[in-house]
């Protein structure tokens, strides 16, 4: 098992056995994207309350938990980049950081959809939840922005894991705010059981297709990152070399 841990941290090792994966995780990813949307928007029941317009749902969930999920993602792999000098773990980090950002804008993007006509209004500041989800965008911009601005790569590692980190206290904030201060999200639904069957299954799976579809361009931005980080290693050399000597 730590073998196989360890030939995983492995940059080459890493960039020959990620395609396959990818395929995997795209091919699964939108089967069950395709499959829980098609049945979220026109197979489940309406809403008793907000009628159609619950179905944004459906988008808004997978993507707000994913806009978390990659954020977790991220300073994990900055903690790991930072104790252990794991290269694989920063390029990872890295990766993330974009991905994360734009499903936290889908996210907001369309819970602001969703609020116009439930709330009457666009966005509300006095909102905890979606005050602390913005600051989560802003981490994600200011981590990207961190990293561009260090030309040396090991010192923007460096510099940006720290930031990645002090930010993750935001997580907890974003998950318990709805419990902790007054707000207009509801509280647990999902996993509290007050959704019938034919509204919580489209949902679950379509969490699974995104989670999946996420899985995909994060592995397939690592490989990219993990081969502009080793552009100078022997074994890129000679995969250059090899793809050039092909007909």
């Amino acid at each position: 098992m730590w073998t196989f841990f360890h030939k995983l941290a492995s940059p080459p090792h890493f960039y020959r056995i990620a395609p396959a994966f990818i395929r995997i995780f795209a091919v699964a990813g939108l089967l069950l994207f395709a499959y829980g949307s098609w049945n979220g928007l026109f197979e489940a029941p309406m809403d008793y309350q907000q009628k159609d317009a619950f179905r944004i749902i459906y988008v808004h969930v997978p993507t707000a938990y994913l806009s978390m999920m990659a954020y977790s993602i991220m300073a994990i792999s900055a903690a790991i980049g930072l104790i252990w000098r794991i290269k694989l773990a920063h390029a990872v980090a890295a990766a993330a950081a974009p991905l994360g950002a734009w499903f936290t804008f889908l996210a907001l993007a369309t819970g602001s959809i969703w609020g116009r006509p439930m709330w009457g209004t666009w966005w509300e500041w006095g909102d905890p939840r979606l005050t602390s989800q913005l600051l989560m965008l802003f981490l994600y911009f200011g981590y990207i922005a961190l990293r561009s601005a260090i030309d040396d790569l090991a010192k923007a590692d460096k510099a940006s894991a720290v930031l990645a980190l002090v930010g993750a206290v935001n997580i907890p904030i974003i998950h318990y705010s709805v419990y902790w201060w007054t707000s207009l999200h509801q509280g647990q639904t999902v996993m509290a059981g007050k959704m019938p069957p034919e509204m919580l299954n489209p949902l679950l799976i379509n969490i699974l297709g995104f989670t999946l579809i996420f899985g995909a361009l994060l592995l397939h931005r690592v490989r990219s990152e993990v081969l502009y980080r080793e552009r100078r290693a022997r074994w890129v050399l000679e995969l250059v070399a090899g793809a050039k000597a092909l007909p």
